[in-house]
């Protein structure tokens, strides 16, 4: 339970076995390729060249062929209680697999951009047919505009327009112009204007006075209603190709798992493209640097044993652990905290992995937060089954398993406060029998005992706070500064012990606390010995004001165990007693199990922040070293859709 020792490895091999070599590094998958350092001129090497950017554009294209699929043609199952499909090592490795699955995914594809055509299509005829509608009972051709001596306009006029005021002006100033009226609509008044040449622009210069604007139909033929027919038989051929293509993607639907697992394997082959990019050669060989797990070590060099290369594994030194990739080994409870600890950052190389130290902690707090037997059982029941159903990768795996952990804390502390959806069994049995005083045995009550949850809160709090400060001394004792743990958090733990010991009344003499008086004199010198002049009095305030606002303020914050647990308390036989407000068995139940499916959900967020903001702040702060960079190597690790088995499982 820590991080993994690692070996810094450089290796010159042939650049005829790059291939081969690289194959069985990734079946191996410990490896992790770091950047090349930089070499001398001389030696001429140059980055391998690689081709990541096609396999990262055959993933783009597999994803939407996938999310195509997952649209028009979505199969039963696959939701979170499905396991992931076992894929041999060797099937997954298929190249012939890989180039059907990829003619798969351009084929679907295919078919989505000619959906993608023809709904355009229909788009564009749609709008035409709408500028056609209002001109349905015009009966002349349209591509009639002109005769020898008469002008036809087709046009519109706003919906408001006079239409007497008009006629009555275009016959008054232009007797050889004709107006009538075709459609009309809500927008606009569609007309067809019959005018002598010579009258014309008196004609328009009367009708643009009054709103008139040219019509949209130039260009057309035929009569509005021939071409309507027209537009309603395309619209109808370009539904049925629709429908045809959609049909085909349907027909390709149950190939989604083609899909999913083309999407690990390309995942796998763009790793190694950009891995690749680490490389380099100057055309006869090729060199590369990276780490590998201590443990793992003796299986690379046996494997290299079969090629023609130098091989150099090497523990790195101290200036380099801000390189060395993190690789946390844990047991089955500690790894369900790694999400905690990687949503917060990876420690540093070199120092101390926290999930050992965090795991009772995280899950003691989050237990009492909750603090119910029935919240307990469901997060247990929940966990329990993702992980027999769904057989989850490891990130979802630690998660649920994070689950599980608080799901049993929760449960056991419920027990302890009689908690089952709050006061639900009490309340339940005093509405059967008004005479009932049943109680679920408790060692302790959120409302009775408030007190006494918050002194526990707080000594929790000192207990976690103490495990920090005391992995900050075993750090400065183990890197040779034993003052600064003496003088740091030692004379912190006297102060504290002190003034516990002061409030006991323990270890008095003469009334005067002994303890307390040995830490604030720990306190002055270890705070001054350094300084000089006027320094030693800014020293001891900045140490006092630091050290009172830090650990006082720190075990404070301990507080929100009580808050939260009585929190979610109250809110329980809050809904418990809205339901009960009726009388009516059957209405209790159903207000209950609805008021605290709410409770648990809001809790169950409010828990896990609130937990999780007392690991990075009131703990991490004490000893936590971060800045490590994940461990990445390459294999086939991690996938998402489908689960990797060796050939002989």
């Amino acid at each position: 339970m820590a991080i993994a020792k690692m070996k810094r490895l450089h290796l010159i091999a042939l650049q005829s076995d790059r291939e081969r070599l690289l194959e069985q590094m990734l079946r191996l998958g410990c490896v992790h390729l770091s950047e090349p350092a930089e070499l001398p001129e001389e030696l001429a090497l140059r980055p391998v060249a690689a081709d990541a950017a096609s396999r990262r554009a055959a993933l783009r294209s597999l994803h939407s062929a996938l999310a195509t699929l997952q649209k028009e043609a979505p199969q039963k199952g696959g939701g979170l209680l499905t396991p992931r499909p076992q894929v041999a090592r060797e099937d997954f490795l298929d190249d012939a697999a890989l180039e059907r699955q990829l003619q798969l995914a351009e084929t679907v594809n295919a078919h989505a951009e000619e959906i993608g055509r023809l709904q355009s299509r229909m788009t564009r005829l749609e709008t035409e047919r709408m500028t056609l509608l209002p001109w349905r009972d015009l009966d002349i051709p349209l591509e009639l505009t002109a005769t020898r001596t008469v002008r036809v306009l087709t046009g519109t006029l706003p919906t408001a327009v006079d239409w007497e005021a008009v006629t009555g002006e275009l016959s008054d100033r232009a007797e050889e112009a004709k107006l009538h009226l075709v459609g009309e609509s809500k927008e606009q008044k569609c007309v067809l204007l019959f005018c002598h040449k010579d009258s014309l622009d008196v004609a328009l210069e009367v009708l643009r006075s009054r709103g008139f604007a040219a019509s949209q139909l130039t260009g057309m033929s035929g009569t509005v209603a021939e071409n309507l027919q027209r537009l309603d038989g395309e619209l109808q051929e370009c539904q049925k190709g629709i429908l045809t293509e959609k049909a085909a993607l349907a027909a390709l639907g149950p190939q989604q798992n083609d899909l999913k697992q083309c999407i690990d394997r390309v995942t796998v082959e763009t790793a190694r493209e950009e891995s690749r990019e680490r490389l380099l050669t100057d055309g006869q060989i090729f060199c590369l640097e990276g780490w590998v797990p201590a443990k793992q070590a003796e299986k690379l060099t046996a494997l290299l044993e079969g090629f023609d290369c130098a091989l150099s594994v090497e523990d790195p030194a101290e200036e380099d652990y801000g390189e060395v990739p993190v690789k946390l080994e844990n047991n089955r409870i500690t790894r369900s905290l790694m999400s905690i600890t990687e949503m917060y950052a990876l420690p540093r190389y070199g120092s101390i992995d926290p999930n050992p130290v965090m795991a009772p902690f995280f899950i003691l707090f989050f237990g009492m937060m909750m603090a119910d037997m029935a919240y307990g059982l469901l997060m247990i029941a929940g966990a329990l089954l993702v992980l027999k159903k769904a057989k989850p990768a490891e990130g979802t795996r630690n998660f649920m398993e994070l689950v599980l952990w608080c799901g049993i804390a929760t449960f056991i502390v419920g027990a302890m406060t009689g908690g089952f959806f709050g006061d639900f069994i009490p309340q339940l049995c005093k509405m059967i029998n008004p005479e009932s005083t049943f109680q679920l045995p408790a060692l302790f009550t959120p409302l009775d005992d408030t007190v006494a949850i918050l002194v526990g809160s707080l000594v929790l709090g000192v207990i976690q706070i103490f495990t920090g400060m005391g992995i900050s001394v075993y750090k400065k004792i183990r890197a040779g500064q034993v003052a600064d743990a003496i003088w740091g958090e030692i004379t912190w733990w006297v102060i504290l012990a002190g003034i516990a010991l002061m409030v006991l009344k323990i270890g008095n003499i003469g009334g005067v606390p002994v303890v307390l008086c040995v830490g604030i004199v720990m306190l002055l010198y270890g705070s001054t010995y350094k300084a000089k002049g006027f320094g030693k009095v800014t020293a001891v305030i900045s140490a006092v004001y630091n050290g009172v606002t830090g650990y006082f303020s720190d075990i404070l914050s301990y507080v929100r165990l009580m808050a939260l647990m009585l929190a979610g308390s109250v809110l329980a036989q809050v809904f418990n007693t809205l339901g009960g407000v009726f009388g009516n068995v059957i209405f209790f139940i159903i207000v209950s199990l609805i008021g605290n499916a709410l409770n648990l959900a809001l809790n169950l967020l409010g828990c896990y922040v609130h937990d999780m903001r007392l690991q990075f702040l009131e703990f991490f702060g004490r000893f936590y070293e971060d800045g490590g960079k994940a461990y990445r190597p390459l294999g086939l690790h991690n996938t998402k859709y489908v689960e990797i088995i060796k050939e002989e499982q």
